[in-house]
This record gives structure tokens, sequence and C-alpha cells, in this order.
């Protein structure tokens, strides 16, 4: 037996999933009722849609078991926190001068007459003070700021961490899923082909929090007096738009979008299903304009939400190459730098695809590699750049926290005073924001990532470079007429419990459901949008940032 796959306890009510045989298909099920019955129509339906369609199994096993490890091991095992905190990392912060350091630089208040004083030493012997604590000093002073190293007591205070380790720690487990899910499939691809692959849906969570997160802080730059983010948000967005109208019209000769054959697979397939089930005559039912244009606008805001990701992530490697005193260093931030350029033109079919796949060079009989092993290259190459990224923030991190004694620095080049709180400020604000800006460099890279792994499974890829493999009918995969010891199995909780719906209803259901769904979104709609959404976002990834050092440039030289 195996196998005891999950206990729930809720308003107790526990559901137990176990295997009987090992060579059978049913997922037996276990309800034991200890006083309430709340939830358990629920539990009822959703262990029966396992239990009798058999789409759920070794996946809905790995799902559970990943979801398990997620709430009970996360809270210890962070990478977010590892990255920030580790010695891999290395960060050091610096430190605020306080209030006494700041005093050996003010000047000594001038008081005009002997009731001012009298009222000053009486407020001190009171243990008050008549300016709130607030003094100012010299803004060329020579003042010494203290280095600390980053730890988790301090990171749980800032800004946006919450979010940064939800993100990161969900993105991990969610990469183990799928590459656990993937690893099934290899090995036993029949039996993996009659199952729903749920680590999807976790790639999918992972897109929609990044994106929400990419949103929220763009948000933030349209909150408040406007200081010329907002606009800058707004022309960046415009610009993007102009850009992705221009892509969008380019042959599919010279840039490989793949949207024409996803338009044409779309239609056909949409008018065919409307034929039969609602018979409807038609040529399709979205027009290839109006297609183009909400891709414009989804480019577009892509774009816009790149905008400071890209000019911070510039910023860092201007600062990067500022303060490393190694050569070695820099060509690996040049080259981690120029990767997105790297991966852009992987969608150039004449700089790329054409010379690998097509082209035979002297004393070679065939080309350098297949169709299918260039989609694998493809692949690979995006999960490596990320992969190196991620290796390289802690260097970029640095430079971001060295601003602190940058501003100090800056300072001492200027003429008057400043009040003891603003310049504490201008220290502490740096370290406040370490999180908001750590999101802005990862955010981007894990979009692109997971975007790319949708794009394998569901344009059906592969990443040992082989040519995709047919997949069976609908039919024979959801079987809807077959029974395999079904009745058997029943065990009358319907009744009990008075749904309206039996089991069998909600099996054919789903599997019309389902099997329509596949009919419509054929692969090559699926490999269209997000081969092309992949790409956008590795082409707006390098332009922001591109743009970011361009303004650097000018700004240095100014």
């Amino acid at each position: 037996l195996i196998h005891f796959i999950k206990r729930f306890n809720q308003e107790n009510v526990s559901l137990y999933l176990y295997k009987g045989h090992p060579n059978s298909s049913e997922i037996h099920i276990k309800i034991c009722n200890r006083g309430k019955r709340i939830h358990l129509k629920l539990y009822w339906l959703c262990a029966c849609v396992v239990s009798r369609m058999a789409v759920l199994g070794i996946q809905f096993v790995i799902t559970m078991m990943m979801a398990t490890i997620l709430s009970r091991v996360g809270a210890h095992l962070s990478l977010a926190r590892w990255l920030l905190t580790s010695r891999f990392a290395g960060l050091v912060r610096y430190l605020h001068p306080s209030d006494e350091e700041l005093k050996q630089f003010a000047p000594n208040p001038l008081l005009k007459d002997k009731r001012e004083k009298k009222k000053a030493r009486q407020a001190e012997k009171n243990g008050h003070s008549t300016s709130n604590g607030t003094f100012n000093v010299p803004r060329n002073i020579d003042i010494h700021l203290d280095k600390a190293p980053v730890v988790v007591g301090d990171l749980v205070q800032l800004r946006y961490y919450a979010e940064y380790q939800w993100l990161l720690d969900f993105a991990a487990y969610s990469f183990f899923t799928y590459a656990l899910s993937e690893v099934y499939m290899f090995m036993l691809p029949g039996q993996a082909s009659q199952e729903v692959n749920l680590s999807l849906v976790w790639l999918i969570l992972v897109i929609g929090f990044s994106f929400r997160l990419l949103l929220s802080l763009t948000g933030q730059y349209f909150e408040g007096d406007e200081g010329g983010e907002r606009s800058l948000v707004l022309v960046m967005g415009l610009v993007y738009l102009l850009i992705a109208m221009l892509v969008l019209v380019v042959d599919e000769s010279n840039l490989e979008t793949g949207l024409d054959e996803a338009y044409r697979s779309f239609n056909a397939s949409a008018a065919a299903f409307l034929e039969s089930n609602a018979g409807l005559d038609s040529s399709g039912p979205a027009s290839k304009l109006v297609t183009k244009f909400f891709l414009a606008l989804w480019c577009a805001l892509i774009g816009a939400l790149f905008t400071f990701p890209g000019l911070r992530t510039a910023r860092m490697h201007w600062d990067s190459l500022k303060y490393s005193q190694s050569s070695v260093r820099n060509v690996l931030l040049h080259i981690g730098f120029i990767l997105p350029l790297v991966l852009t033109t992987l969608w150039i079919r004449p700089l790329t695809r054409e010379p690998l796949t097509q082209r035979i060079y002297r004393n070679m009989t065939v080309p350098l590699m297949t169709e299918a092993q260039f989609e694998t290259m493809r692949l690979y190459l995006i999960l490596l750049s990320v992969v190196f990224r991620l290796a390289v923030m802690p260097t970029y991190l640095q430079a971001y926290l060295n601003l602190a004694y940058q501003k100090v620095q800056d300072l001492k080049q200027e003429a008057g005073k400043i009040s003891n709180h603003d310049l504490q400020r201008l220290v502490i604000r740096v370290f406040y924001y370490l999180c908001v800006v750590t999101l802005q460099y990862v955010a981007p890279m894990i979009l692109i990532v997971y975007l790319s792994f949708l794009y394998k499974s569901l344009g059906e890829g592969s990443w040992n470079g082989t040519s995709p493999v047919q997949k069976a009918s609908n039919a024979d995969e959801c079987p809807i007429n077959q029974e395999s010891g079904a009745q058997a199995s029943d065990i009358g909780i319907g009744e009990v419990l008075n749904q309206e719906e039996a089991v069998d209803a909600i099996k054919v259901q789903f599997s019309l459901a389902w099997a329509s769904f596949k009919h419509i979104f054929t692969p090559q709609v699926f490999k269209g949008l997000l081969g092309f959404s992949t790409w956008w976002c590795c082409f707006a990834w390098f332009l922001s940032g591109a743009i970011g050092i361009g303004y650097q440039t000018y700004f240095s030289n100014a």
C-alpha cells in the first residue's frame, strides 16, 4: 500500500486519501466526521473528482508535498533571507551618526537675554528641551560612518520585506515543483499524459505575484507630489507602445514572434468549436488588427513597469564598476549586463536561428543543430542568464548600500548647515529601501524565467533537444464513458449530504470543459503568445537598463 497522501483537519472533519492496490488507478476515500459536517461536501466533491477521473495522481502528490514543505519549512529555510544575510552575500550597511556624535560639531546656541538662558537651564533641569532634540551642524563636517553587517533583525523592519521574501521563497518552491513534475513526465510519459500538470498552476501564480509587485512598486511613484517619476513612467509607456507597434508589423522571417501562426490556429479552432457547438458560421472570433493592438498595450504596460527597475539596475551597475578594483569582476559585470541583449537576439532569425539550424558550413553535411535543439538552447540560456544575474546580485546591492557613504561625501562639498535629523535620515533611507531595490532587481528576472517555463510546457518544448511528442487525443486522455470499477467505489456520501449533482455529472462537465479548452488553445497559440511575451520582457529588460546607462554617462560627464 502507498500510502497515506494527505490528511485534512478542519472543523473536526478528517479526510484521508490512500491508494489500495499498486496496479489500481482508484484512490480510496475515508471521511471521518467527529462532530460537524462543515466543509464535508466540498471535501467529498474534490476527492471524488480526484478518484473517479484519474486526472490528478502523482502531480497531486507533488503539489501537496511541496505545499506542506512551504508551510512547514519555509519559515526556517528562506532563499530570500539567505541572499541578503549569508556569507555569500556579505552585505554591509552604514549606520547613521548618533546625536551625541553630531553634537560635537554643533555650535552652541546663542541666547539673546538672561530670560532665555533661564528657560533653557530650567528645561534641562526638568529633562525637557526647547529645541525638541533638533540642532544644526555644518554640511562639510568630517564624520565617520560605522559599518554593520546586514542581519535578519534589521531586514524584518524594512519596507516590502514580506513581499520580497514571499516572492523569492514561493518562486524557489515553485521551481522545485516544476522540476519534479518535469522529471516525472520524462520518466513516465504515458501515465503523466493522463494527469493535469499542476506545476503550471505554480508557474502562473509566480508570474501573477511578480506582475502584482511590479505594479505595486510602480504605483508608489504615482502617490504623493509630482517629482518627475510619474511623467517618466507615462512617457516610457508611450515610447514602448510605439516600439511595440513597430515590432508587431515586422515580418516573421526576420523576427520570430510566432504570433501569425498562433492567430491562425486560434481562429481555426475557435471557428470550428463555434460551428459544432453553437451552429455559428464564422471565420474567427478575433480580428488580427484588434489582437495586435491589445498586444501592443500589453507591451507598453510591461515596458512602463520595467522602466525604474532598469534605471535602478543601471545605476547599481555603474556604481559597481566605480567601486570595483578587479578587472575580472568588471568583465563579469559587463557580461551580466549584456546577457538580456544576447537573449533578445535569439528571436531574430537572420542572426541566430538561420545560421545555426539552416546553414551548412564547410566540411559538414548537416546544420549545427536542429530546430528542437535550438529551442532547447534558448531555454537553457534564459535560465543560465537569470542564475548568473542572481550570482552577481550581492555586488549590485553592496554598490547600492554604498550610496549612504557617497551621499555624506557629496554633502561635504556643500556649504551651509543641515539638521541632525535630516543628516540621519539621509543615511538611513538607503538601507530602508533595500528590499524595494532588491525587488526591482529580481522581479523582472523571475517574470522572464517563469514565462519561459510556461513557454516550454504549453508550447510542447523539451529539455533534451528532441521534437515534441504527439499527445493522445482528448478522448483518450479524459475518457468520459470509462467506468473502471467506479460503481464499486461509490460510498453514497452524495445522498447523505443531499448534493444536487452526481459525481459522474461533475466528471463529464470537467472533462468536456478541459477538452474544449485544449481544442481552442492549442500549443501553437501558447507558443506564439508566451514566446513573444518572453522575448518582449527580455527586450524591455535590456532597453531600460541601456537607457539608464546612457543617463548615467551623460550626467557623470556633465
